[in-house]
């Protein structure tokens, strides 16, 4: 029965242990909507995870079939990485972003959450005294906790309130005691789908290089700012990013998004030469491998997982190759959640919300995977447990990072016209039992 009562609510919660809903993992919150919706008595509407919801691209599903078929299975990958898929990183990373990094400096990851903890380890060794990630927020809150644990410090700059030019201010402000030593963003944002302007890069540049940070570049949602027709290969425009004003920067890469290929866990980790060069002293004595490369590669990949899966890695460099000959259009591919972004938007502004991330300077966001909302005279951690209680599964913004109060909307699992009008129904319901003062 919709909604399910209070006190079902809280009884549910402290059954599974959940003390502070606002800082519960998606996973948990996903397991408490599979809990109450035998009390719901009808299907949820999942907004809280981020599953692809398109189909796995074909031509990394058949190299990897043609891969195992050749007994790469019985044989242990090169941790550093198969000819090939470097080989295709390279390739990919100057079709789409026009930067070079070389083949050596392209390293596959059991996707990009091994990529981020991994090296969020060497970020916190590289230097004696800089113990400290700095995130640019709202974010994605299991490199939070990846942070919290490995026992470093954290810091956040919520861009909510300091674009353009007042990014730098705050930047100096969190950065003045020497303490950090990499920042770390994605773009176009998760949670915020905030997308960086060249200012906003160039601000991120000019800290690395006076503060001696190393900037990390989450690009899981690549291309995906439908307002610009990113993704013809070596063609402008160009995707974004800071590597074209900096080399003091790693970028992420993953499939999961991109090519939908989420449940075989690759990404690539794509290090300018001056970041995989340079020597540490923490690193000689300590690894025995005084380039970061070395230390990265076969000092910590080596113990987290001994390399990435061989056929998936042969799946991602057959689909990095068909996208850099104009074989594969992962953009419009993915174009479908800009469309499902724009009914959905309609659904939560028709019935009360209002959006908290909404501008790119004076240009409103695109519409793509994610939203941010948030309901008057409700907290984040709030309205994230009345949306439950009303069969819609969110997660807050604090829990992103954000000082801003709201819940995140991912719409990947909106792929029918049912559930749409499901979410539809149940918005309208919660908006009739919550009406807002005028």
């Amino acid at each position: 029965m919709i909604p399910v009562s209070t006190d079902t609510f809280q009884d549910t919660l402290n059954l599974m242990n959940i003390p502070n809903i606002a800082s519960a993992t998606i996973r948990q919150i996903a397991a408490l909507a599979s809990h109450l919706q035998e009390h719901l008595g009808e299907e949820f509407v999942h907004l809280e995870m981020g599953n692809p919801g398109l189909p796995a691209t074909q031509a990394g599903i058949e190299a990897e079939r043609e891969a195992l078929a050749r007994g790469v299975a019985n044989l242990y990958p090169n941790i550093a990485g198969i000819k090939a898929l470097k080989d295709a990183g390279s390739d990919f990373l100057k079709a789409f972003f026009d930067i070079d990094i070389p083949a050596r400096c392209v390293v596959p990851t059991v996707g990009s959450m091994q990529a981020t903890f991994t090296l969020f380890l060497l970020m916190g060794q590289r230097l004696k005294g800089r113990d400290t990630i700095l995130f640019l927020d709202p974010g994605f809150p299991a490199q939070h906790n990846q942070v919290k644990l490995l026992g470093l410090e954290q810091r956040s700059v919520d861009i909510y309130d300091c674009r353009g030019e007042l990014l730098e201010q705050r930047l100096e402000e969190a950065m003045a005691d020497g303490k950090v030593s990499a920042i770390i963003y994605s773009n176009p944002n998760n949670p915020a789908w905030t997308n960086l302007t060249d200012t906003e890069f160039k601000i991120l540049a000019r800290m690395a290089e006076k503060h001696d940070i190393i900037l990390i570049e989450d690009n899981a949602y690549l291309g995906m700012d439908f307002r610009r027709r990113y993704g013809i290969p070596y063609k402008a425009p160009f995707i974004p990013t800071v590597a074209r004003y900096s080399d003091r920067c790693i970028l992420l890469v993953s499939a999961s998004k991109i090519f939908s290929y989420a449940g075989q866990r690759i990404s690539i980790v794509c290090m300018s030469p001056a970041v995989a060069d340079r020597r540490y002293e923490f690193f000689e004595k300590f690894y025995e491998m005084p380039t970061l490369f070395d230390a990265y590669v076969y000092g910590v990949l080596y113990c987290a997982s001994s390399g990435t899966a061989h056929s998936a890695q042969h799946a991602y460099a057959e689909m990095l190759r068909k996208a850099v000959n104009g074989e594969i259009d992962f953009v419009a591919e993915t174009r479908e959640y800009g469309r499902r972004a724009g009914l959905a938007k309609k659904l939560f502004l028709d019935n009360g919300f209002h959006m908290v991330y909404a501008l790119d300077g004076e240009e409103p966001i695109s519409d793509g995977f994610f939203f941010t909302v948030g309901y008057p005279g409700l907290t984040g951690a709030e309205l994230q447990s009345e949306l439950l209680r009303y069969g819609v599964s969110t997660i807050s913004l604090p829990s992103t990072g954000s000082r801003q109060q709201g819940v995140r909307v991912c719409v990947s699992l909106l792929n029918s016209q049912e559930i749409l009008d499901r979410l539809g129904q149940r918005l309208a319901l919660f908006h009739h039992d919550h009406p807002v003062n005028s």
